[in-house]
């Protein structure tokens, strides 16, 4: 069983859409058809869709729509991640939300890492039409235990004229506690296909979107009054836990948090996969009754009211 087990996520981790695109780098989202609650989940900077994929097959086998979108910029080159903003990331998002609200009634949004963070702007934009949050690994800050010394002024960094044409590269353990993974996902950064598991190293002028993008989300988390789940690793090397904390803290909802304790910054590929897997099916169960039953309410509450019309004639 364990063999079947690291056999299946080794094809979830390099097993993407089966395309026989000619185009150079064509479209990495992933849609697994499903009934009418629909899941979009968000992949991180410089990452790809794949990122999401166990957890996307962990939900459709429930029966749900489940979209993994690519992102603007990435699964193709540096030049193109580099000439990608904030606002085409989101613009990404929200066109992919749309296609799930085209055959969904309910429609959650979430993602890892900074996908986490374009499924909140997602849902302070569109309060109506996102009914609830997967925050995985939300990242506001690069903070974490494996980041260099220097990362401590990429938060300044803002969108500017001036060129920024500098990388920061990826460093051990790579956001992955497994070492098999962590094996896996660096071969195929290594190996140049942006498509598999992203870039190896990242543009600063990305850093200074993705700072844009944060500082624009931070100040209207209050209106955020969606349900959200938190799945966020203890000993995050990327982004620590204090972003978790601070969503928590600053979200106007309910809030359900889950703090792993096996894990590093990328917990829907990491060892406790599983875990965060199993929670998230669990969360997206309750909140699908939650608004059926909510939907229940307001259906009985129409129905109840007295004809206002009759009453005026009589």
């Amino acid at each position: 069983m364990k063999q079947l087990q690291n056999k299946t996520l080794e094809i979830s981790l390099v097993d993407m859409n089966d395309t026989n695109d000619k185009d150079e780098f064509p479209d990495r989202s992933q849609l697994f058809e499903g009934g009418r609650v629909g899941v979009l989940l968000v992949h991180g900077l410089g990452g790809t869709p794949t990122e999401l994929r166990f957890i996307a097959q962990g939900l459709a086998r429930a029966g749900r729509t489940v979209l993994c979108c690519q992102l603007a910029g990435h699964c193709s080159t540096p030049e193109e991640l580099r000439r990608s903003t904030w606002q085409e990331w989101y613009r990404s998002v929200a066109e992919a939300h749309d296609r799930l609200r085209e055959q969904c009634d309910i429609v959650l949004a979430g993602g890892l890492s900074m996908g986490g963070i374009l499924a909140l702007r997602l849902a302070q934009l569109r309060p109506d039409d996102v009914h609830g949050l997967l925050l995985y690994a939300p990242t506001l800050k690069l903070d974490g235990w494996a980041m260099p010394w220097h990362s401590l002024f990429l938060q300044y960094l803002r969108p500017a004229p001036i060129p920024l044409e500098f990388d920061l590269a990826e460093r051990d353990p790579y956001g992955l506690k497994d070492e098999r993974v962590r094996a896996l996902v660096v071969s195929s950064m290594q190996s140049g296909d942006t498509g598999q598991a992203g870039v190896f190293s990242t543009p600063m002028r990305s850093f200074a979107n993705f700072n844009a993008l944060v500082g624009e989300v931070k100040g209207r988390l209050r209106n955020v009054r969606q349900p959200a789940l938190i799945v966020h690793p203890r000993n995050d090397d990327i982004a620590s836990l204090k972003n978790a904390q601070y969503l928590q803290a600053h979200l106007g909802g309910l809030v359900d948090t889950l703090v792993l304790d096996n894990s590093y910054h990328m917990v829907t590929l990491d060892q406790q996969r599983h875990v965060v897997s199993e929670r998230t099916d669990a969360f997206v169960s309750w909140l699908e009754s939650a608004q059926l039953a909510k939907s229940s309410r307001q259906r009985e509450a129409k129905g109840s009211k007295p004809d206002q019309s009759r009453i005026a004639s009589d």
